[in-house]
């Protein structure tokens, strides 16, 4: 696979080592077991894959390749260019200006732009219609496009099933950047209907199965979510399920499960299979974090990415099923009350005051699980764990590392 030249503060010289063995022993990617770094007072357990993903390393090299062609240029990003807050803050300080916040609010008036002005597409990529509207600014949407390869392909799956008069039911979050993005190229060939969720999902498939002629309890539902002119008794018929790529993989394919088993219930139903628009690197950190967990015995896990990152927001969803789980930014979030994370389900910040385990395990030393998110860089993973292993007392990381590299076979 391509390697990307992204800046060096983004990487990790520990976690560089361990994923360079683990690459090197399972080039095909087929072992989801954790790393184990045995501490005197301390296990880290690491999810066998995490961290940037090709899209989000494709995205940081052109943005910063942006900055670098265009001194004395405005540059702006359409939105935040991933969910992390040091990648998009450093990216801030460098003098790119944000037009949209994450829920397509307008920052700066687009009617601003000129020719001159460099504008960088966000990994997540751009509505149909602001693409547009930049080329009738005459601005450049080409150049410094760092959409994501893999949100691409789900497009083109899209366009091809609206031009077959599939209707593209998009299991994604309604107001994420990526949904609305792939709602809007869905929208260009045919129609589109956004559910959240299992629930949503139920939901469809059972008005689906119903005689279709309730239309209002259709509309109570999902009146907002659907492109302009649907009409659920006629456009439920032929239907294909694509997916926001940072949604739980098990999730999208349970819900296109439900709602194939709801097409068949139609004579005229046919349902079109959309699994190879999966994206590989959220599967990949699942299945990681699924084969972490699976190995057992950790105490606690640590996941480290930006709060309003979907895919790392999963990824704690998984962990909690297990065990206590601490969502935190980075390693600032250490601080003198305590361990400041992010509760998913208030929404809210709360403070821990001491959320590693002084014991556990067999032997009596406490087994630590941390992993990160597809938009979070390697370096924010050390930094918190070096954050723990200075709570319990320091130790050789070279030692470990070349015990590691060593035992590895």
């Amino acid at each position: 696979m391509r390697s990307f030249d992204i800046p060096e503060f983004y990487r990790s010289p520990i976690i560089s080592r361990v994923k360079a063995k683990r690459k090197a022993l399972d080039p095909r990617k087929q072992d989801f077991t954790p790393t184990e770094l045995r501490f005197p007072n301390v296990h880290i357990r690491l999810a066998r894959h995490f961290g940037f993903c090709f899209g989000v390393e494709n995205a940081i090299e052109i943005s910063y390749k942006a900055v670098d062609e265009n001194p004395g240029r405005r540059i702006f990003l359409m939105s935040q260019m991933i969910h992390n807050p040091e990648v998009n803050d450093d990216l801030e300080s460098r003098g790119v200006r944000f037009l949209h916040d994450t829920l397509g609010k307008e920052l700066v008036s687009l009617d601003t732009l000129t020719e001159k002005d460099v504008v960088i597409v966000p990994a997540f990529g751009a509505t149909v219609e602001l693409a547009r509207r930049m080329e009738e600014l005459g601005v450049d949407v080409h150049k410094y496009n760092t959409t994501c390869p893999f949100v691409e392909k789900v497009w083109k799956r899209s366009a091809q099933l609206g031009g077959k008069d599939y209707t593209v039911v998009i299991h994604g979050k309604p107001t994420h950047e990526e949904t609305r993005a792939t709602f809007s190229h869905a929208a260009e060939t045919g129609h589109a209907l956004v559910v959240k969720d299992d629930k949503e999902a139920e939901i469809l498939a059972q008005w689906m199965e119903s005689d279709r002629h309730d239309v209002d309890a259709f509309w109570t539902s999902f009146r907002g979510r659907t492109t302009s002119d649907f009409d659920p008794e006629r456009d439920l018929r032929r239907v294909g399920v694509v997916n926001q790529t940072t949604m739980l993989a098990s999730d999208t394919q349970a819900i296109a499960d439900r709602i194939k088993q709801a097409v068949e219930t139609d004579p005229e139903g046919e349902f079109a299979n959309t699994r190879d628009t999966l994206c590989y690197a959220t599967n990949d950190n699942q299945s990681a974090t699924q084969g972490a967990l699976s190995a057992g015995g950790a105490d606690i896990a640590l996941v480290v990415g930006g709060y309003n990152s979907s895919n790392t927001s999963h990824l704690v969803e998984l962990c909690e099923e297990h065990m206590p789980t601490f969502f935190v930014r980075n390693e600032l979030e250490w601080q003198e009350d305590g361990v400041h994370h992010f509760n998913m389900h208030s929404g809210q910040m709360q403070v821990t005051e001491n959320p590693l385990p002084d014991s556990g395990g067999d032997e009596g030393v406490p087994t630590i699980l941390i992993t990160s998110g597809a938009s979070c860089p390697d370096a924010s993973v050390e930094r918190v764990l070096r954050k723990v292993l200075a709570h319990y007392g320091g130790g050789n990381v070279e030692s470990v590392l070349t015990e590691f590299e060593r035992t590895q076979t």
